[in-house]
């Protein structure tokens, strides 16, 4: 399972390269209080706008709209929605991982992506990665969008009452050292929300399709 969340990250972050080269965030350069009031409330603002993003998304939609391939190797809606069910699950793993690790403050100094050009990178659509075989919509646990959308929601629910009550120290001294950069918890959980928002990009793309179902 670390592997397979590990692999993911990887080919997430791999989409952009303005991650890179954004400026250091370091322990100085941060108020005494790690995480502000203002970004916790940022989080949770994205995380529910991102969430109403997904399901606004696909209101009303039939099952030739949903099940609409515009060409055979891009994804239907459905399959959009399958994978952003998984990843959501997938995603908060990570997380959670990192948080039942020792807190590691000292590796905050080598954080080199801004909050700002994290989020920015996952979404844009620019930007294409390939997900590996176990997000692969073939693969998924859900066997229609509803099924998978009941999933997500669920799962988001849960991240935004966690971020609600969550330790503010705690999310910013918990530093995860990957082999393409270090990113805090808190990013993480702006990732998640960032990687549906991409996602919901792409439904619109589908929609946008000259021979996508009227009706």
């Amino acid at each position: 399972m670390k592997n397979t969340i590990t692999s993911f990250l990887l080919a997430l972050l791999s989409i952009s390269t303005s991650i890179s080269i954004a400026q250091p965030q370091t322990i100085k350069q941060r108020t005494n209080d790690v995480m502000a009031d203002k970004e916790k409330n940022f989080a949770v603002n994205f995380l529910k706008e991102t969430e109403f993003g997904v399901f606004n998304a696909v209101k009303g939609l039939n099952e030739s709209q949903l099940t609409f391939k515009p060409v055979p190797d891009v994804w239907s809606i459905e399959e959009c929605v399958k994978h952003i069910a998984a990843s959501e699950k997938e995603l908060w793993a990570m997380v959670e991982a990192s948080l039942n690790q020792p807190a590691n403050p000292e590796q905050r100094a080598n954080i080199k992506a801004t909050d700002t050009a994290l989020v920015h990178a996952v979404e844009d659509r620019s930007h294409k990665s390939k997900t590996f075989a176990a997000l692969e919509p073939a693969n998924s646990p859900y066997k229609t969008a509803a099924e998978a959308l009941a999933a997500f929601k669920q799962n988001r629910e849960k991240l935004i009452l966690f971020m609600k009550n969550a330790s503010q120290d705690s999310l910013r001294n918990h530093v995860s050292i990957l082999p393409i950069g270090t990113y805090d918890a808190y990013q993480l959980i702006l990732l998640i929300g960032a990687h549906s928002k991409r996602h919901t990009l792409q439904i619109k793309e589908v929609m946008a399709n000259s021979e996508f179902p009227k009706q």
